[in-house]
C-alpha cells in the first residue's frame, strides 16, 4: 500500500540589516513562508536577528547560530531556510555548525521553479539557473547525497549533483546553445505576427496576471492562488470593441531577491515582453506592500533594459478595496506616477472595462492617421480599410471615396499598390 512522503519540517531564518524597517522585514518573512508552502514543506518555527552587517562566516552571529541549532532540535526540523542569500562559504559553515541542511531564498525559488516547469523550454531555463547556482557550491551539495531528498533536490538539477565541475560546465554551455535556438525561433514567430498589436502582462508573482488573461480571452489558462503558478509564457488573441484584435502574453511573475541566474535564464521567454508594443504592469492593489512590489518589478525590468518601455499600470483586485480606498489609490496614481493607470478586478463582472478601453486606445494610437482616396468602383480596397482599420470619416468626392482612417502599415502598403488609390497624411 503506497504511503505519502513525510512533509519536510522547516525553520525560517530572518536576518535583515538594521536599516530595513521592522514591518518590511516581517512581510518578507511572511512571503518566505508562502514560498516554503509552495515548495511543499511546512514551517514549524521562525527565528530572527537584526544585523549591523552579515557575519562573514555564518551570516548570523555565533550565539544566534547556537540558538537556531537548539530550536531545530526542539522542533524536530531537518531544514533551515534563510531569507537572505548566503555565500557558498556561509552555507557550508552553517551546515557544519547546525549539522543540518541549509538553504537560502534563492535556492528555494529555484526549487519551486523546478517543480512547476512544464514545457521543455522552461525546464531547460530552470536547469540552467540551477546549475549556475550549484557550480560554486558543489562541495557542500555533494554532502547532501547521503541525507536523502527533499526540497532543493528536485527537477532537472537532481541528476547533476553526481557530476563534476567539468561536466556541469559542459551542460551549461549545451543549455545556453539550445536556449539560443529557442530565442531565434521565437524571433521568427514574432515576425510572422508583427502586424498585430501586442501587449504583455508583467508584475509581481500572484498579482493576477493569469486571471486577467483568462478573463479577457476566455481561454483555459491555469489560475492558482500560489506563488509562481505561471512559468511558461502564454499568448492569446483578445477581441476588443469593433472587432479589433490584440495579442496578449502572460509571463513569469517577479519577486524580491529573485536569483539573477534565473532572470538571465528566462531572458528568451522575456524577450516576448521586450517586443511588445505595451507592457501591462499588473499590481495587486489590495496588498499592503504593493508599492515595494511595484519597485521590485521595475528593477527587474531595468535589468532587462525595459524600464523605458511604454507601460500601463494595471491595479488589479480592486474588489478587495472599499470605495474610499480605491478613490485614494486613484488620486495617488494620478499624482505620483508618470505611467497611465487603470483600476480593475479580474473577478468582478464588468471589472475589466477600463483595461479593454485602454488597450483599444493604445492600439489605435499606434496606427497612422491617413486620408485614403479610393475609386468608387474598387470595392475590395474600400472593404479592406473597414475590415483592417478604423474609419473616422467618409465622404464621396465625384468618382472617388475619401476616407480618414487609422490603418495598419501593412494594409497601407497593399493599398498603395492598387491602381487609382492615393494615400496621404491626414
Amino acid at each position: 500500500m503506497p504511503t505519502e512522503a513525510p512533509v519536510e519540517r522547516v525553520v525560517l531564518v530572518s536576518a535583515p540589516t538594521k536599516d530595513v524597517p521592522a514591518a518590511e522585514a516581517a512581510e518578507h518573512l511572511e512571503e518566505l513562508a508562502r514560498l516554503t508552502d509552495t515548495a511543499g514543506a511546512v514551517v514549524v518555527g521562525t527565528i530572527g536577528q537584526r544585523l549591523d552587517a552579515p557575519h562573514p562566516r555564518l551570516y548570523i552571529g555565533e550565539g544566534k547560530a547556537k540558538e537556531l541549532k537548539q530550536l531545530l532540535e526542539d522542533l524536530d526540523a531537518r531544514l533551515a531556510i534563510f531569507d537572505e542569500e548566503l555565500s557558498p562559504a556561509q552555507g557550508k559553515n552553517l551546515e557544519a555548525t547546525l549539522d543540518i541542511r541549509v538553504m537560502d531564498r534563492a535556492e528555494l525559488i529555484l526549487d519551486i521553479f523546478a517543480t512547476r516547469a512544464r514545457s521543455r523550454e522552461a525546464q531547460m531555463q530552470v536547469e540552467l539557473a540551477q546549475l549556475q547556482y550549484m557550480l560554486p557550491r558543489l562541495k557542500r551539495m555533494w554532502t547532501h547525497l547521503t541525507r536523502g531528498g527533499g526540497i532543493g533536490f528536485r527537477g532537472p538539477g537532481e541528476t547533476q549533483l553526481e557530476t563534476d565541475r567539468r561536466l556541469i560546465s559542459r551542460r551549461i554551455r549545451d543549455l545556453r546553445g539550445k536556449l539560443k535556438v529557442v530565442s531565434q525561433r521565437r524571433a521568427t514567430q514574432r515576425k510572422g505576427r508583427a502586424e498585430m498589436f501586442r501587449a504583455a502582462l508583467v508584475g509581481y508573482t500572484n498579482a493576477g496576471k493569469s486571471s486577467i488573461l483568462r478573463a479577457l480571452s476566455g481561454a483555459d489558462v491555469l489560475v492558482e492562488d500560489r506563488l509562481f503558478a505561471t512559468l511558461d509564457a502564454a499568448t492569446r488573441q483578445i477581441e476588443l470593441e469593433g472587432g479589433q484584435e490584440v495579442l496578449l502574453t502572460d509571463t513569469v511573475g517577479f519577486i524580491r531577491k529573485l536569483p539573477h541566474h534565473l532572470v538571465a535564464s528566462f531572458r528568451a521567454t522575456l524577450e516576448e515582453t521586450a517586443e511588445a508594443d505595451l507592457l501591462l504592469h499588473v499590481i495587486d492593489a489590495s496588498h499592503p506592500s504593493w508599492e515595494e512590489q511595484k519597485d521590485v518589478v521595475e528593477q527587474v525590468l531595468g535589468d532587462l533594459d525595459m524600464r523605458d518601455h511604454p507601460t500601463l499600470l494595471v491595479f488589479n483586485k480592486t474588489d478587495r478595496l472599499t470605495h474610499a480606498e480605491e478613490e485614494l489609490l486613484r488620486e495617488r496614481a494620478r499624482a505620483a506616477f508618470v505611467q497611465p493607470a487603470v483600476f480593475i478586478s479580474a473577478q468582478s463582472p464588468g471589472g475589466l472595462e477600463e483595461l479593454r478601453t485602454a488597450l483599444l486606445n493604445a492600439q489605435r494610437s499606434r496606427r497612422a492617421r491617413v486620408r485614403v482616396r479610393i475609386p468608387a468602383r474598387d470595392g475590395e480596397a474600400l472593404a479592406s480599410v473597414y475590415r483592417e482599420g478604423e474609419v473616422l470619416e467618409q465622404a464621396q468626392e465625384g468618382t472617388e471615396i475619401s476616407l480618414v482612417a487609422r490603418v495598419p502599415e501593412a494594409t497601407l502598403g497593399r493599398l498603395r499598390q492598387r491602381a487609382g488609390v492615393v494615400v496621404e497624411t491626414a
